[in-house]
């Protein structure tokens, strides 16, 4: 029987795929680079400003400032619970080689709250008590603020370009920067006002939403649990954990979030939005923020009050009373505490006014040293120098001046909500420090208004861009002005940056960035 014969054809090969040209790889990208830019953009600005301020962050290896008492401080908390005496040669002995740690037991008095300590403390628990290990922490918020305030400004404006602007701002200003790398309690204030406001922001979106919903009467609808605005209240109880001037900005940002409250009543068609405010909402924003804030101040003392030998801890022995000796004796520290803020009188070579701090009158020398010829590189005749000077980009907070203004014509004759809240910030942080005319203050503490500021200059800048369905000539050229503005910020920090991060310059260098006396 005859086989029959059976062709295989060969399996026919699939086409590879099309090989796509550039412009269509961007075209097909496009669409998704769009969608995630609200995280693209920012955490992009944050990756600049983290490689900025982690590099080099052990330099220089030296107690800078305030250094001398906060890295000490924490690790005494991490160690025994409470701040111990040290010694006057204790500094030497930390940076020597090998290093000794002479802390001691006996209790020291401490001016401001422990929490930013604690945060210190942590890096020194990983990486040790040296420069490093008590800036890391310092630095990881300084440069998380960066993030959050792109996607704060991203909220408020409803422009991504607008936050991370705004980041950008902050990334390259000096203040902040220097702040970033330092291991003093103000940068990590900054880090928890800042966080609470992001906070409040979510928390008004959410409760229009349901002000807004099916079914909801703008006098009668209980806006229910707020996480959000609890949030902001352990936040805000955090920054009164760090230093004191929390307080008033706690104060502030409480008034801020039932304003806005009762606006979102009357949005919604409320009659008596005030009384309705009042009543549904004024008690729940108290109990989320002052109340929780206060517990938190409270949880921040645990290590006082978990051992017996912190200061004033046995104050209220053999006093009888109805409070316990604990709170008593706690109480009594706090009134040490404000008797000292208050009354600090001791003259200071870089004390300032509040008036000057807007415009950078009286920056802070916080680190300096000669440098001879022929040593750390110096080959300038006339010698060098080494500095950390805390200054604020000086055209950053220059332009944040007019900026400021045109957030009160915006916000007096527009009604216009956002500029009112950066404002409310900015009262909140700056305006309080007029009331101290004697005490010994510094501008550096001004660290906690640059997210504000940066807000305020990156909203003129989009009003400079013009509103929507404007034309493309008028786009452009405000395009260009501010991408101008944008730049010589950048650039001006670029110049100063050897007085940031303590470079070895010439005498001459040194002095031509030296624009007012008042800096020297």
């Amino acid at each position: 029987m005859a086989q029959t014969a059976v062709t295989e054809r060969p399996a026919a090969r699939e086409a590879p795929p099309a090989q796509l040209s550039v412009p269509q790889r961007l075209t097909t990208w496009t669409p998704a680079l769009a969608r995630h830019a609200g995280w693209l953009g920012p955490i992009a600005v944050a990756l600049f400003a983290g490689v900025l301020r982690f590099w080099n962050l052990g330099h220089p290896r030296a107690f800078v400032f305030d250094e001398t008492y906060y890295p000490k401080d924490a690790w005494s908390l991490l160690h025994q619970g409470y701040e111990g005496v040290w010694s006057t040669t204790a500094n030497d002995q930390i940076l020597a080689h090998p290093q000794t740690i002479p802390f001691d037991e006996v209790p020291a008095f401490v001016a401001h709250p422990p929490l930013g300590k604690w945060v210190i403390a942590l890096g020194e628990a990983a990486f040790g008590l040296n420069p490093f290990g008590w800036r890391v922490m310092v630095c990881l918020l300084g440069t998380l603020s960066v993030l959050m305030l792109a996607r704060i400004g991203r909220r408020l404006f409803g422009s991504t370009l607008i936050g991370c602007t705004a980041a950008l701002l902050m990334s390259v200003d000096g203040l902040q920067f220097v702040m970033s790398r330092t291991g003093l309690l103000d940068g990590v204030l900054m880090f928890f006002v800042l966080a609470a406001f992001g906070c409040l922001l979510v928390d008004r979106d959410r409760a229009r939403a349901r002000l807004a919903g099916p079914g909801a009467d703008g006098d009668r609808t209980r806006l229910g649990l707020r996480p959000w605005r609890l949030a902001a209240g352990l936040l805000l109880g955090a920054a009164c954990s760090v230093k004191w001037n929390g307080a008033q900005i706690l104060a502030a940002f409480g008034l801020l979030t039932v304003l806005w409250d009762q606006a979102g009543r009357r949005a919604v068609g409320a009659r008596t939005p005030l009384r309705s405010m009042l009543r549904r909402d004024a008690l729940p924003a108290f109990a989320s923020l002052v109340v929780l804030g206060v517990g938190t101040y409270l949880a921040a003392w645990s290590g006082w009050f978990a051992t017996s030998g912190g200061y004033d801890r046995q104050w209220a022995a053999g006093r009888p009373g109805p409070v316990p000796d604990a709170l008593r004796s706690w109480w009594h520290y706090q009134a040490e505490m404000w008797r000292f803020n208050t009354t600090l009188t001791t003259p200071h070579t870089y004390q300032s006014n509040p008036w000057s701090w807007l415009v950078q009158g009286r920056p802070v020398s916080m680190y300096w040293q000669p440098v001879v010829t022929g040593q750390q590189g110096c080959t300038d005749h006339g010698g060098c120098t080494t500095q950390i000077l805390a200054l604020g980009t000086p055209l950053l907070w220059w332009t944040a001046c007019f900026a400021l203004a045109y957030l009160l014509y915006r916000w007096f004759f527009r009604r216009d909500w956002r500029s009112g809240a950066v404002l409310c910030a900015v009262a909140a942080i700056y305006l309080p420090w007029f009331q101290f005319q004697q005490r010994t203050i510094f501008s550096f503490y001004m660290v906690v208004l640059v997210p504000f500021l940066c807000l305020a200059v990156a909203q003129m800048l989009g009003a400079m861009l013009g509103p929507p369905g404007s034309a493309p000539r008028r786009r452009a050229l405000g395009g260009v002005a501010a991408g101008a503005i944008v730049l010589a910020i950048m650039g001006c920090f670029l110049y100063f940056l050897p007085l940031y991060t303590a470079q070895v310059i010439p005498m001459s260098q040194w002095q031509d960035h030296m624009w007012f006396t008042s800096w020297i």
